[in-house]
């Protein structure tokens, strides 16, 4: 690699970058490496360019097969909480790692360590799953234990109602009023109890968006744009329309609320992301969610308060939220196979929901596409 005219600018480049970088040659040697991988594992380049790859991963590392598959490939091979490093280089650390090829030359392959961004989104994920269930447990009770004596109740004091004064009415219809609000709730949290499995079928998600979109318009007040940026040869998603509309319909309108009378922009983006996989707990297996859909907006963002806890029921920023809408989603999400997680940006939040493509799911109900 040294021998190439673009060796030197190729340096700069890689040097420049603040996340420690490895390249390595066709022999599986270290041929260069920047200023922050040195800083990561405590060692200089001249000493790392001595080692091989294996030298730097435990034995059986998947950083090895990345290797290979990005060579094998030539495209982009992400894994998350990957172990890297040696005592003898500084100890070992789990990373996020990110490896392609440099200008399609299989010789070459470039690998990326970032120091756990994604993997901490990941295990937040499945904290939010856990949330997720921990409501289904806790609506089932509510819908058993609640729902009967409130019934009781409501008839109660309907049949006082007749031998009351009217000044006396008002109270019964107080009552009528407040244990109907109760069991509103408690429908709405029955929803988390559904653990029946989804019927679902191939969907085109840009119809699911397009309707989100028209219903979002009906009522969208002024000064607040939609756009949109969708990448057309995304295939299906095995999906259930209804409820795929219903998540993006909650985060659309979250988005909306959230930008309020000031206005501002609402945009909705599809992308095929490849090399996203995802470790399924308890399995070696990772499954592929290369399947990305976004809805961003330019509102205020995120409370920091309130970031880190944004799925789990009761957890909102409004004045008359209940805090179950995300958990919803969530859940929804999590009925999919797929992952949501919340981003900051420099004005306003992005929602990205990560899926696994039609192909990725032959098992699951609904058939699939001929």
């Amino acid at each position: 690699m040294s021998d190439s005219p673009a060796a030197p600018a190729l340096r700069a480049v890689i040097d420049a970058l603040p996340n420690p970088v490895v390249v390595i040659d066709e022999t599986d040697r270290i041929a260069l490496v920047n200023g922050a991988a040195e800083d990561f594992f405590q060692a200089s380049a001249t000493v790392l360019m001595r080692h091989g790859l294996a030298d730097l991963v435990p034995f059986s590392s998947p950083v090895v097969q990345a290797v290979a598959q990005v060579r094998q490939t030539a495209g982009v091979v992400n894994e998350y909480a990957v172990t890297v490093g040696t005592p003898r280089m500084g100890g070992e650390r789990v990373v996020d790692l990110q490896t392609a090829l440099i200008n399609d030359d299989p010789r070459f392959a470039l690998v990326m360590l970032l120091r756990r961004s994604m993997a901490h989104k990941l295990d937040l994920q499945l904290t939010h799953q856990g949330a997720a269930r921990s409501v289904s447990g806790m609506a089932a009770m509510l819908a058993h234990e609640i729902k009967n004596p409130l019934s009781g109740i409501r008839g109660a004091a309907q049949l006082l109602e007749p031998a009351l004064t009217d000044a006396d009415r008002t109270l019964t219809r107080l009552i009528c009023d407040e244990t109907d609000r109760i069991r509103n709730l408690v429908d709405q949290m029955e929803v988390f109890s559904d653990e029946r499995p989804l019927e679902r079928l191939p969907v085109n998600i840009h119809v699911v968006l397009e309707r989100v979109k028209q219903v979002i318009a009906a009522g969208l007040g002024q000064g607040i744009t939609l756009r949109e940026d969708y990448d057309p040869s995304l295939p299906h998603v095995l999906g259930n329309h209804d409820q795929l509309v219903q998540v993006f319909l909650n985060l659309a309108k979250n988005a909306v609320e959230a930008m309020g009378t000031e206005g501002g922009e609402l945009m909705f983006t599809t992308a095929f992301r490849p090399g996203m996989r995802l470790a399924v707990p308890g399995s070696a297996v990772k499954v592929s969610l290369p399947f990305e859909v976004c809805i961003h907006d330019s509102g205020p963002g995120i409370p920091d308060d309130l970031a880190p806890h944004i799925f789990d029921p009761f957890v909102t920023s409004k004045p008359q939220g209940r805090g179950l809408g995300l958990a919803l989603v969530a859940k929804i999400v999590r009925d999919h196979g797929g992952v949501v997680e919340c981003l900051a940006r420099e004005r306003g939040t992005t929602f990205r929901i990560l899926l696994p493509l039609l192909q990725d799911n032959p098992a699951a109900g609904g058939g699939v596409e001929p």
